[in-house]
């Protein structure tokens, strides 16, 4: 990739034993050995500045709102913050409201057409309410895109054109139209969009390529095409105050089947270190504060395991590639067809063991079950209890970043 130093890093996968899929992929070609990327900024460290005494004592430090909020979490209540669950984007439903109100998921994805601005905002305002914890309120988000993948379009909203028109605008148009709906998105109650779409399609297999080239979800079909109009979304929607998420790391531009639809999708060509993978780094460089990880299985890269259920693709790759140590999001795993026949707690737990963050769980009635494996498997696994703490610190610092944690 081009933004990586010329100093190769060497990661070895950390898959957990127990954890792998049952699936039968086709047999996987050789790894590549990835270079370093995008590194983090360095961290600086603030000096007391103390003033002697003749008898000096040590005074502890007043815990921070984050050590004071964990504390303040049960078990149950930190996995919740874990999952975000599918709504209907016309309000929540009777069965989604009394879920939503008993489990408090840290978050909530509104599925389906929706209506107005005004009529939106009173949505999220319900599920607001409904799911805070402890002045802890959730991430809303939207699949707001444009063209034939974008949730909110009635009145009040702008509609957005597809990624390939997106595309072919300059990096300026595209900032300054993406504020004007992130705009939009913050006065209906909306603080997160889980776009822009990294993935890059080939020209050659736009036509086969479900899930991304036959809807005209993609900005260009190179990576020197797509990286610059992540950026400029990415800038568009923060100067707005939006959350977005980089996705679907590390690319569904290359496979057939749509991981919504279909069961057993695989990719047998990315690698490791590819070239393809420079607008997510791209995206991470412009401020994306989430990358959603896919659920397809890439057999060249980890063969046993779906990506969203590996360490190798989110420690290794994210973290360790990208140098990225912020909030991990998987692609749904709660109504998509593609993790149909893994247990829904297993879902939830895989993805916590492999270093991810958050669970979008489409399938408001599994909500109940991924937060119960969640808080049996801390319970049994002090390893597992806390990477669960890990995620829960990163995702409500993500929150009180926002204005979304009241201290």
């Amino acid at each position: 990739m081009r933004v990586r130093s010329t100093a190769l890093v060497v990661l070895s996968a950390l898959l957990l034993a127990g954890c792998n899929d049952s699936q039968s992929p086709p047999t996987a070609g050789p790894s590549t050995v990835p270079s370093s990327s995008v590194p983090l900024p360095p961290k600086t460290t603030a000096q007391p500045t103390t003033t002697p005494t003749s008898t000096p004592t040590e005074t502890p430090s007043a815990p921070s709102c984050l050590d004071a909020k964990l504390a303040d979490l049960t078990l149950r209540q930190r996995a919740a913050q874990l999952i975000m669950t599918g709504m209907s984007a016309n309000g929540m439903t009777s069965a989604q409201r009394s879920i939503i109100q008993k489990q408090k998921p840290g978050g909530v994805l509104l599925l389906g057409a929706g209506g107005s601005l005004a009529h939106t905002r009173t949505a999220t305002a319900a599920a607001t309410t409904a799911a805070t914890v402890d002045g802890i309120r959730p991430l809303v988000a939207a699949d707001q895109e444009g063209g034939q993948v974008q949730r909110l379009k009635g009145s009040g909203f702008t509609r957005i054109p597809s990624a390939t028109v997106q595309g072919t605008w300059t990096s300026d148009k595209l900032t300054a139209r993406a504020t004007q709906w992130a705009n939009q998105l913050k006065q209906a109650g909306v603080n997160t969009n889980l776009t822009p779409v990294a993935d890059v399609v080939p020209a050659s297999l736009k036509k086969q390529n479900a899930p991304i080239g036959q809807l005209d979800r993609e900005f260009g079909n190179t990576s020197a095409e797509v990286g610059p109009k992540v950026q400029a979304f990415v800038h568009g929607m923060t100067a707005g105050g939006v959350i977005t998420s980089v996705k679907h790391f590390p690319g569904i531009g290359k496979v057939k089947g749509n991981t919504d639809f279909s069961a057993n999708v695989f990719d047998n060509v990315t690698v490791r270190g590819d070239d393809d993978l420079q607008p997510f780094a791209d995206g991470i460089e412009a401020g994306s504060e989430l990358v959603m990880v896919s659920t397809v299985t890439y057999t060249k890269i980890d063969p046993k395991n779906r990506a969203a259920f590996s360490s190798t693709v989110i420690e290794g790759m994210i973290r360790g590639d990208l140098g990225y140590g912020g909030v991990v999001i998987t692609d749904d795993v709660g109504a998509a067809a593609n993790v149909a026949k893994v247990p829904a707690g297993q879902r939830a737990t895989r993805v916590i063991a492999a270093g991810g963050d958050i669970v979008i769980n489409g399938a408001a009635d599994l909500t109940a079950t991924m937060v119960n494996a969640l808080v049996v498997k801390a319970q049994q696994d002090k390893k597992f209890a806390a990477q669960l703490d890990q995620s829960v610190r990163r995702v409500l610092a993500l929150k009180q970043k926002h204005g979304l944690v009241a201290c």
